[in-house]
């Protein structure tokens, strides 16, 4: 009993919580356990599956059988996020991609065992459970178990109710004793523990990993490709969103850098080596997270020192993936299952691609911002024009000349929550740079009106700014003056009559929810 107990913990060691503990000690007596770890093949995955990766590692040196299974069917019924056709090449790219990840990291494979949905979840049996379980769940309970997993939008498809029941029905048809999963299923887990016996089958173990937060703060999403890095992305362009991550002095919440460095680095390595110059005390070692954790805290730890030594580790851990990927055949899987739409030649003109004639919202790199300083332009004469700082999440604020103090004062102005769009061309007014824009709804009259967009509460600097059903699109580097992108797109955004941002009458979102204004409903927005 003690050695079950010891085993049991061992579990818990690495996880962030364990449902049905006591079903896993009695199963521990008898055997190994069983378990499965399932991924849908929607975007491509990021550095953040090094998070479950690890743990599969772990849980093949616990002496597990451990199955991964590649969720194709979900996939598609989580508001399409795969399309039907590209399905078949989504899975090729995930089981080749993964398997590479694992190896990167030592683990092998020949004790995994990897299964497509879509090889048992077409079948009679399965099909017939999934109408039984229809009938069983309510809507409440659906849309609920899904709410942290499939994407939520304003008139949800019925395939985003089903796929919770799905993934439930697959703990029985892997005929694994327990599912494994970030902790953002943990209501898909709970409908899954509530529903099975319903239908007769057991009820299963839960066990669960922490969410790694984003580059931007919130959690790391294939969708939000400001939030991630590609585990294809290249030296230059890991450093550029390095760079770019959420990464303020002392702050350790929703610090994606420090939470790599947590849930990564140390899980693989049982250390972490910050790289600095002799002259600020030379390089460390860290053998306990929680150092790192109170130095960064305490502010012994620069941002810059830190990014650039996580920057050193996981390229370690991408080269072996990025090499696998030279060859020919894993760079035609690539393309064919992630077609570029710059790739697609328009019609009627060979040398016009799709990418340059489509003028679409999320070509803007739009962001939440938060005024840190508002000073009076030195050349401004009587106009009204000030400088402003604004912290967009980078390591130094931006720039923005504006005339918005016509409109607000500086004491309204200061640490207010904002909108910027950050990809137009720097231009200099009255002899300084300007380095975004400010987003204002505004209506027209006199005297004008003019208020600053407003995120959602809870939003900070750096927070992605979409359109609804745009969210998976990689903003332009720099929008060229002379293409006009924001321009075109700019005659379609509106502030709708509850005072929500549109464009074509989609919302403006983040990831905590809609941009708004005050008071302007049916204004313009500029």
């Amino acid at each position: 009993d003690l050695n079950v107990s010891s085993r049991a913990a061992r579990f818990n060691l690495v996880l962030s919580e364990v449902l049905g503990e006591e079903r896993l000690k009695e199963i521990l007596k008898e055997r190994e356990l069983k378990v499965y770890w399932g991924t849908a093949t929607t975007g491509k995955p990021h550095v953040a599956y090094f998070v479950p990766m690890s743990k599969i590692a772990d849980f093949l040196k616990a002496g597990c059988e451990v199955t991964i299974l590649f969720a194709d069917l979900h996939a598609y019924l989580d508001n399409m996020k795969a399309p039907w056709e590209l399905l078949e090449l989504r899975v090729q790219y995930y089981e080749q991609i993964i398997k590479a990840m694992l190896e990167s990291i030592g683990v092998p494979l020949d004790k995994l065992k990897f299964v497509k949905g879509t090889d048992y979840q077409l079948s009679r049996e399965y099909t017939l459970d999934v109408y039984r379980l229809s009938s069983m769940v309510t809507e409440h309970d659906a849309k609920k178990a899904g709410a942290e997993v499939v994407k939520q939008v304003e008139h949800p498809l019925l395939s985003g109710l089903l796929y919770p029941g799905l993934q439930a029905l697959d703990e029985e048809y892997l005929k694994v004793d327990a599912q494994f999963g970030g902790v953002d299923q943990r209501k898909i887990f709970t409908l899954a523990e509530k529903y099975l016996p319903s239908l007769g089958y057991t009820k299963r173990i839960h066990m669960m990993n922490p969410m790694v937060p984003g580059l931007t703060g919130g959690k790391m999403s294939s969708s939000e490709e400001e939030s991630k890095i590609d585990l294809l992305d290249k030296n230059q362009e890991v450093k550029k969103k390095l760079k770019r991550a959420f990464c303020e002095p002392g702050n350790v919440e929703n610090n994606g850098v420090l939470s790599f460095v947590k849930h990564v680095l140390f899980p693989l390595h049982s250390e972490f080596i910050i790289k600095r110059d002799p002259k600020w005390g030379g390089d460390k070692v860290y053998t306990d997270y929680e150092e790192v954790d109170m130095d960064f805290a305490a502010e012994q730890i620069h941002p810059g020192d830190l990014k650039a030594s996580v920057e050193l580790a996981l390229n370690k851990l991408l080269d072996p993936i990025r090499k696998k990927f030279e060859t020919p055949e894993l760079k035609k899987l690539t393309a064919s299952a992630y077609p570029e739409p710059s790739k697609n030649r328009a019609k009627g003109n060979p040398k016009q691609t799709v990418d340059e004639e489509e003028v679409i919202p999320s070509r803007l790199d739009i962001r939440v911002g938060k005024v840190i300083s508002v000073e009076k332009h030195p050349d401004a004469d009587s106009l009204y024009l000030e400088k402003i700082d604004i912290d967009v999440g980078e390591e130094q604020p931006r720039t923005v000349v504006s005339g918005l103090v016509a409109y607000l004062s500086q004491e309204q102005l200061q640490d207010r929550l904002v909108v910027l769009l950050c990809n137009l061309k720097p231009q200099k007014m009255r002899g300084i740079e300007s380095q975004a824009m400010l987003i204002c709804a505004s209506i027209e009259g006199e005297p004008r009106k003019v208020e600053p967009l407003d995120p959602p509460e809870g939003s900070a600097p750096g927070d992605r700014v979409y359109v609804e059903g745009y969210e998976s699109g990689k903003p332009d580097d720099e929008l060229k003056p002379k293409k006009k992108v924001f321009e075109k797109l700019q005659v379609d955004l509106k502030i709708s009559g509850e005072c929500v941002a549109q464009w074509k009458e989609q919302n403006l979102m983040t990831k905590l929810g809609q941009i708004t204004c005050k008071t302007l409903k049916g204004g313009n927005i500029s």
